[in-house]
């Protein structure tokens, strides 16, 4: 089963599924990403948002925590590959992290353009 199409994908899917399960138990920054995601999901429905606004929401959340992700594999990759200070390695940690950075940002203003006229 496992060497058909399907079976390739589901297999494929095992592997990714472990993959957000190891970020969330192992990775601090994404486990402050998910709580947030979970407050402003709670925050979703308590302001009855419109369908569009969790469209826009849901890709926010989806953004960050996948750009959070590549985050931690990048800067796991750039200590297996040079584990002692390099310039260089400090330079991809830092423009990997100014990603993160972008897509935060992105999504506070998602954020807040959908709950400060709430209030």
């Amino acid at each position: 089963m496992w060497n058909t199409f399907l079976g390739k994908r589901l297999k494929g899917f095992k592997y990714a599924a472990k993959g957000a399960w190891m970020l969330l138990r192992n990775e601090a920054s994404i486990q402050v990403q998910a709580f947030v995601a979970v407050g402003v999901t709670v925050a979703g429905f308590y302001f009855d948002i419109s369908p569009t606004e969790w469209i826009f929401q849901i890709l926010a959340i989806g953004l960050v925590m996948s750009v959070e992700g590549l985050n931690t594999a990048a800067e796991e990759i750039a200590n297996f590959v040079h584990p002692d200070f390099h310039n260089k390695i400090g330079y991809i940690k830092d423009v990997a992290a100014g990603a993160v950075f972008f897509a935060a940002g992105a999504a506070v203003i998602v954020a807040c353009i959908i709950y400060i006229p709430k209030f």
